[in-house]
């Protein structure tokens, strides 16, 4: 997804002030274990470890900041996956367990390394998430040193093809999202088109690969090239202005939470805000934030499949507050995916999970099956398998993006909602 909250490279804390924030944190204690593997305490596990062949699944995911809407899903995603699999029987005949720890948003960098920290802690099997870019950036050499394997659920920057042998994602990297919007806005007839655009790494990596599709099709990009707003930034009018000014046919907007503010700012400034086009940061339930009909028409798009009702239907019974899905077949699917590594490699320990992701995912082809029970009575057969699962995506390719993965394509209604109209897939490049 997004890169998220996101903002800018923030420096490593030290093991003493990250202990410290632990420990003012309240992160660490020990709490009793419900049945799908979680605790209820604030890093939702127990301390058991990979070490003890316990298979440990560690969730970093945003549950306040500027992405705080994603993270009730991907925490009940989580958790469902737990279950799933312990009905299942587990791993290596082991019920898992799970823990998660908040990393707000890049604004907050020293949350995000407090937090991978946190859940190392535990010495998971895997982590999954962050399911933002820059709190990717962020953390993910703390895992990595770690020897865990991190599975980004969200996080679309093209730089991340290829990161590193432990990270691998179950969403697309950007070069696929921003082909799709690059060609919806093209097929929609626009010829001068304006990009506001925060600069993060989520943003700007997205905006590099619209432009150079739209230009491809022959469009202009009459602002935002070059130009970029602070993540922090709150008044827009002149933002608005220039963009006004540069007379064009329709506006990109691609940020988080700051969406807000700039399109009130682009509507004062008369921009026709039923001609908007938004991405995975923005394309959100708005019917709180706009007078009704203010975006009706305008589209949006997030990177992997819609999932389905039924799906939610699980996850809504995980927690029944949940309203917004946004990774959530993501989270899922990269939690059975490493529960399946697991299994196949005969230990919980990270190193195991991440030579066996691809195997999972059907690189070597296999028989295809499209839950936890099937795969895992598959693998116990000593067949190869390729699991698909919620989100639909290919088999890890060699930069350990999926290979293929489909984008969702959403109109946003009169309530300023974004109803999903269809998907586009396509095939993942490497580098």
């Amino acid at each position: 997804m997004r890169s998220t909250g996101r903002r800018n490279m923030a420096t490593i804390v030290t093991a003493a002030l990250a202990a410290g924030v632990l420990a003012l944190s309240g992160c660490g204690s020990s709490n009793a274990t419900a049945k799908d593997g979680s605790s209820s305490g604030t890093s939702g596990s127990t301390s058991t470890s990979s070490s003890s062949g316990t298979f440990t699944a560690a969730g970093l995911f945003p549950q306040t900041g500027s992405m705080a809407y994603i993270g009730p899903s991907n925490v009940a995603s989580l958790k469902l996956a737990a279950k799933d699999i312990n009905a299942a029987g587990g791993v290596l005949g082991k019920d898992i367990q799970t823990v998660t720890a908040d990393t707000s948003d890049a604004d907050h960098a020293d949350q995000n390394s407090s937090a991978a920290q946190s859940v190392l802690s535990k010495s998971p099997s895997v982590v999954i998430g962050p399911p933002s870019s820059s709190v990717v950036k962020n953390s993910y050499k703390q895992v990595i040193a770690a020897g865990v394997p991190m599975i980004s659920n969200g996080a679309t920057s093209t730089a991340f093809s290829g990161l590193d042998d432990l990270f691998f994602r179950t969403i697309p990297p950007d070069t696929v999202q921003g082909a799709v919007v690059g060609q919806i806005i093209a097929q929609d007839g626009v010829q001068n088109l304006a990009i506001a655009v925060f600069n993060d790494e989520y943003g700007t990596s997205l905006r590099d690969v619209v432009v150079k599709t739209v230009k491809d099709a022959g469009l202009n990009v009459v602002y935002g090239e070059k130009d970029t707003f602070d993540p922090t930034e709150t008044n827009f009018s002149s933002i608005a202005t220039a963009i006004k000014a540069a007379k064009p046919d329709a506006v990109l907007v691609i940020a988080f939470d700051q969406t807000k503010s700039l399109v009130k700012a682009l509507k004062s400034a008369g921009i026709d805000t039923h001609k908007l086009y938004m991405t995975d940061g923005n394309t959100v339930d708005h019917s709180a934030d706009f007078d009704a009909g203010l975006l009706e028409g305008s589209t949006g798009t997030i990177p992997g499949a819609h999932p389905t009702e039924e799906f939610q239907s699980k996850v809504k019974e995980i927690d029944p507050k949940v309203v917004d899905f946004t990774y959530a077949a993501e989270t899922y699917d990269a939690t059975v995916l490493a529960a399946l590594a697991a299994q196949k490699g005969g230990a919980t320990d990270g190193a195991t999970v991440a030579k066996n992701l691809p195997a999972v995912s059907g690189v070597n082809g296999g028989e295809e099956c499209s839950s936890y029970a099937d795969c895992l009575a598959l693998l116990k057969d000593g067949k190869d398998i390729k699991y698909k699962g919620q989100a639909g995506i290919g088999p890890f390719n060699d930069d350990h993006d999926p290979s293929t993965a489909a984008i969702g394509v959403y109109k946003f209604d009169k309530d300023n909602k974004p109803v999903f109209d269809h998907a586009q897939e396509g095939a993942v490049p490497t580098k």
